[in-house]
């Protein structure tokens, strides 16, 4: 049933490992959410290395809008750094290269030897990975696909670009690449010249909440659906999104999690903190909406589950968590940010020798795998959240969790323990709320970010989660790993 005042929006929503087409029917106290359509997300290993299957992904965006259904506006978000190629004609170059790819490997030291660890950080305030979109694109330096391209548009803007015929780079994932300056929101051209890095080849920046386009005639008839429909330009790095959905109440000093494939742990901040503490620590500023900054710090997140059940050929998670719960706790913990684990492939075999290289048990049980990397990752989660406050001079009372990780009620009661702090757990589907919402607000439905958060707090079930425990067991954990933290550069 329809209720006056409200309006219907379809959040594209890209995850690393599925993606997602979801509905939000959007009021001045309204605020539902149903799912369309989902689907699965598996890159694919060819003779010259990993890649996405875009057109498998663009093939469920264009099912899930046929199952969204009439809607006002559609909006994109979706993973950070990778990017497609398009010719001068507007046609893809080949399938983008997947962020877990080796061909980044020893790129951030040829950078280096042009512009220093230290200026690179001042120039741009990104954390260094070794996946950056800069890494990425002077790996790409002499092939013919980088020769002949000429137009790159990251991941959300090329689907966006598909439904639409229009260009653009959204800035809160323009600002993942290392090329932009937070401070000024714009493209860093000092920087780029430098390294031969040639920035028109990104289209112009466009903001959350800007017109995007309108799905082509040809799409509309594909997907069913009356028009024309508009495009909207949301935050489209997935993270964005997910921070914008935080439901915090006003005045509330809180830290965030955004848990799922990785966990990014930090603060909202209205600066970017640029220091050579925080590049030490490896805190990275990204831009948000409304001028804010997330300045937060990338952990290896639940993938070191998925790769370990995939290595044990498991689908369900559940009776694995249940094990997990009844595991002894802190028996065995590794650096869940390690470098060591981002590949794909034998996570089982990795997490064992890290064990071994600390002096730690190894685990011999799955449930006994999973402890370890639920106890890891909290223990993750605490370094960061602490480090974030040093850093950042702003102490926080609370621990958001949003995203797939809030719905594992383990990991959030180890966070609580871990942090010392409450932990919010909701809501699990952050991204595609501060999708809608960013879009609900550029179609007429009033109110700023406090006032979205304020919608998602009455709307959305949240669980709470008290600190219990005893701290001084977390403090010898992290004592246990300090010999194995990776080299900060």
């Amino acid at each position: 049933m329809s209720v006056p005042g409200t309006k219907t929006f379809a959040a594209v929503d890209l995850g690393a490992s599925s993606g997602r087409v979801i509905t939000g029917r959007v009021g001045p106290d309204t605020l539902r959410l149903t799912e369309a359509h989902r689907f699965p997300n598996r890159p694919v290993r060819l003779p010259e290395g990993l890649r996405w299957n875009i057109l498998g992904v663009y093939g469920g965006v264009l099912d899930g809008l046929r199952a969204a259904g009439p809607v006002d506006s559609v909006g994109i978000d979706g993973w950070a750094v990778d990017y497609g190629l398009l010719d001068a004609d507007g046609a893809l170059l080949g399938n983008p290269v997947h962020y877990r790819d080796a061909r980044t490997e020893g790129v951030a030291e040829r950078v280096w030897a042009t512009v220093p660890p230290d200026a690179l950080y001042r120039a741009t305030g990104i954390q260094y990975a070794p996946f950056n979109t800069l890494y990425q694109l002077i790996a790409a330096r002499g092939t013919p696909q980088l020769a002949s391209a000429k137009r790159l548009l990251l991941i959300p803007d090329l689907i966006a670009y598909w439904l639409t015929g229009e260009q653009g780079t959204e800035l809160t994932n323009a600002s993942t690449t290392q090329l932009l300056d937070p401070r000024t929101g714009d493209w860093n051209q000092p920087l780029a010249d430098r390294l031969g890095v040639d920035l028109t080849l990104f289209a112009p920046l466009r903001r959350p909440g800007e017109p995007a386009g309108a799905l082509l005639p040809a799409v509309q008839r594909e997907a069913g659906l009356p028009g024309p429909v508009p495009v909207t330009a949301v935050g489209s790095h997935d993270t964005a999104s997910a921070v914008a959905a935080v439901p915090a109440l006003p005045g509330e000093r809180f830290a965030y999690l955004c848990t799922g494939t990785w966990s990014l742990a930090g603060l909202e901040l209205d600066a970017p903190v640029i220091t050579e503490a925080g590049r030490a620590a490896n805190f990275t500023n990204e831009l948000g909406l409304d001028s804010t900054v997330r300045f937060l710090r990338n952990i290896m997140g639940l993938w070191l589950l998925q790769e370990c059940m995939r290595a044990w050929g498991l689908t369900e998670v559940a009776p694995l968590l249940a094990e997990a719960a009844h595991a002894p706790g802190l028996r065995s913990v590794v650096d869940a940010a390690a470098p060591e684990f981002l590949a794909p492939g034998d996570m089982p075999g990795r997490i064992a020798a890290a064990c071994r290289a600390t002096g730690q048990p190894v685990p011999r049980t799955p449930g006994a795998f999973t402890r370890c990397v639920l106890d890891s990752l909290a223990l993750a989660h605490r370094t960061a959240i602490h480090e974030a406050q040093q850093l950042a001079g702003r102490a926080v009372d609370v621990v958001h969790i949003v995203g797939g990780g809030a719905r594992n009620a383990l990991l959030c009661r180890l966070t609580a323990d871990a942090t010392g702090l409450p932990v919010v757990a909701g809501p699990a589907e952050a991204a595609a709320l501060g999708n809608v919402l960013a879009q609900a607000r550029a179609h007429g439905l009033p109110g700023d970010l406090a006032a979205s958060r304020r919608l998602i707090a009455r709307h959305q079930p949240l669980t709470r989660y008290e600190p219990s425990g005893d701290p001084a067991a977390w403090r010898a954990a992290a004592r246990r790993i300090q010999g194995a933290q990776p080299v900060r550069t």
